[in-house]
């Protein structure tokens, strides 16, 4: 088996290699491999141990920040090597403060993990979420450095649990300790016989928990929310664009920030097709000091483009109602940084591996939808301001129920590797 998944691993990067002058993220996965090795090899010494947390991307980086911020603080000395998979944590993520040193990971293969784990000289590495690369965790446990999964969640689908998944359950046997989100991962270890399991929950709460009081204050979207209701959408794809043009018609009294996904420029095109009377954000900050309409309006725009990145969790502030894209495809995005800020918050029909999302929709916080007709009642109901207001109280209670896993996770790992740093230090 280990022989087929090496042949994958490489049949996947030559794929990406043919895409890369095609592909801006493509270009950027291949080119930010590129002698990689012998950059690492350069600006980090192995004469210090480091920590080492690995992030899939973006979203993973952001899920394990609190981890991150807590070890950072209590050890302020100690070098710490972070590894990205996808160039959408490691280009936005690159020059962050909370680390030494920002890499993308090289591509799983046994002498990529044995030169990798050599040059970083981690004394521990904690991976987040659903990251597994067979290779590097087989070297560091040849090399007894211990592994931490934090936020960990099993599904029954899983190779894991595959009657042929037997070297996917191997690389399980690497890790010193799994952190998981919820029982059912607790349960799905244990069917494998694996005890060194602690249920902890997702440290994604501890992170959003504070973006009401920590969130920026963005003066061109209070300029641009101004007297109408807004409908803040979040991480779109073409799918929910769609449905979102079919809602603003419907409601054209209300406003909608659209903040897609991707901002390449056909993508902010596309979006503009949909919605005519759309001014991007770029635009709007120059005119935003100045009164509506701006040139080229004949009347206030009411669909504002956000072609930046790094705005997102902010902008829920402003909003009544969220849309969290990417339930039309793969899955759907962060919905829990819209519900920290007491919004109920709509998404697509594929969220059935988002713990976050199923609770959110069990408990009245959270709505899916599966086309535009679904969309347009949902957001009916919502406009009843009684209806809306409990739905957006549920969201922002679940939000501050479910924090806490970071200090579970200190307690469980930081006086056990660094004997005796408390929570409170």
């Amino acid at each position: 088996m280990w022989v087929l998944y090496l042949v994958g691993i490489k049949i996947y990067g030559l794929l990406i290699s043919i895409l890369s002058p095609f592909n801006d993220k493509a270009k950027k996965w291949v080119l930010g491999r590129r002698g990689l090795l012998r950059r690492i090899a350069r600006e980090v010494s192995t004469d210090t141990q480091s920590i080492w947390f690995h992030f899939a991307s973006l979203g993973e980086f952001e899920q394990g920040r609190p981890v991150l911020e807590a070890i950072r603080s209590r050890l302020p000395d100690t070098p710490i090597v972070i590894t990205f998979y996808s160039p959408s944590g490691y280009e936005i993520r690159k020059n962050t403060p909370l680390a030494d040193h920002v890499f993308y990971l090289p591509e799983d293969t046994p002498a990529n993990a044995k030169a990798l784990i050599r040059l970083i000289n981690p004394s521990l590495a904690i991976f987040t979420k659903y990251e597994f690369w067979p290779f590097y965790f087989r070297a560091l446990a040849s090399q007894d450095i211990p592994l931490y999964l934090i936020s960990a969640i099993f599904r029954p689908d899983q190779l894991f649990f595959k009657p042929y998944g037997g070297f996917f359950r191997k690389t399980l046997r690497c890790v010193t300790h799994f952190f998981t989100q919820n029982k059912d991962s607790l349960v799905l270890l244990a069917q494998l016989g694996f005890t060194n399991a602690s249920l902890t929950g997702d440290t994604r709460f501890d992170r959003v928990v504070a973006l009401p009081q920590t969130r920026k204050h963005i003066p061109q979207i209070e300029s641009f929310a101004k007297e109408s209701p807004l409908l803040v959408a979040g991480s779109t794809w073409p799918a929910d664009e769609e449905l979102l043009s079919h809602l603003h018609r419907r409601f054209p009294d209300w406003k909608i920030i659209i903040a897609p996904h991707e901002i390449h420029e056909e993508h902010l095109r596309s979006i503009e097709k949909l919605f005519p009377d759309a001014i991007r954000f770029s635009k709007h900050s120059q005119s935003a000091d100045h009164p509506l309409p701006i040139a080229g309006h004949r009347l206030p725009p009411t669909v504002l483009i956000i072609d930046n990145i790094g705005m997102l969790s902010s902008l829920y502030a402003y909003g009544q109602i969220a849309y969290i894209g990417g339930g039309f495809g793969v899955g759907i995005h962060n919905t829990l940084e819209a519900a920290a800020y007491g919004i109920p918050v709509i998404f697509g029909s594929n969220y059935q591996k988002f713990q976050e999302a199923k609770d959110l929709l069990t408990n009245g916080g959270g709505f899916s939808v599966r086309d535009a007709d679904e969309l347009i009642a949902v957001f009916e109901n919502l406009l009843i301001d009684s209806l809306r207001k409990h739905a957006g109280q549920i969201a922002g209670r679940y939000v501050q129920e479910h924090a806490g896993a970071t200090a579970i996770i200190l307690r469980l790992l930081i006086e056990k590797e660094f004997g005796g740093y408390t929570v409170g230090q």
